[in-house]
């Protein structure tokens, strides 16, 4: 089996506060293998890729913030055994049809590093990045710290191993990400 689906994506349905695909796992499964080859980029580390597909039934979940909305700040967790962070969500927001679509897909190897393998799959898809816009969403700068600093429910993201030009570049990425988030909320989970 070359892709296997994450239980750590699972958690994006239609009613959480995530972006989403409407279609059954091995649907989504077929679509990245479909398109495994041809829209293949590396992700923010050796072992992670994003593959683009489609944008047809995914729905996003980021919204640009104006005056108008109201929001709502959470702290929990991701998952059980993480710790809880701050996080805004938009509340009464309704998800947007994709103009972008990247599936992340973590190779066995890497998932295995921390005992995070779902499947035998040679990869897993761990999440569904989806840009109501035609520009690719950052990395939440939460989800990038826990994978520098290697937290529970963070992959390393290896920083020893980056030349200095690879440090400035991070730096860099990682200010983009921090101001992006910062005018950009999920919407809300459906109660």
């Amino acid at each position: 089996m070359k892709i296997g689906v994450s239980e750590f994506v699972k958690r994006q349905t239609k009613d959480s506060k995530f972006s989403y695909f409407d279609g059954a796992w091995d649907k989504l499964v077929e679509l990245v293998n479909e398109n495994f080859d041809l829209e293949q980029r590396p992700g923010y580390r050796d072992g992670v890729i994003l593959v683009q597909v489609p944008p047809y039934d995914f729905y996003s979940s980021v919204l640009k913030m104006d005056d108008s909305m109201e929001v709502q700040v959470n702290f929990d967790a991701r998952q059980e055994g993480e710790e809880p962070y701050l996080s805004v969500v938009a509340k009464n927001a309704e998800k947007s049809c994709a103009k972008l679509v990247d599936i992340v897909l973590y190779r066995h190897d890497v998932l295995e590093e921390d005992g995070d393998c779902s499947t035998d799959a040679e990869w897993e898809i761990v999440s569904i990045n989806v840009s109501p816009d035609v520009v690719e969403i950052p990395m939440d700068p939460m989800t990038r710290a826990r994978n520098i600093l290697h937290l529970k429910g963070g992959t390393d993201a290896k920083i020893e191993d980056l030349s200095k030009d690879e440090l400035v570049n991070l730096v860099k990425t990682m200010a983009k990400e921090v101001v992006f988030w910062n005018t950009h909320v999920h919407t809300g989970e459906k109660s």
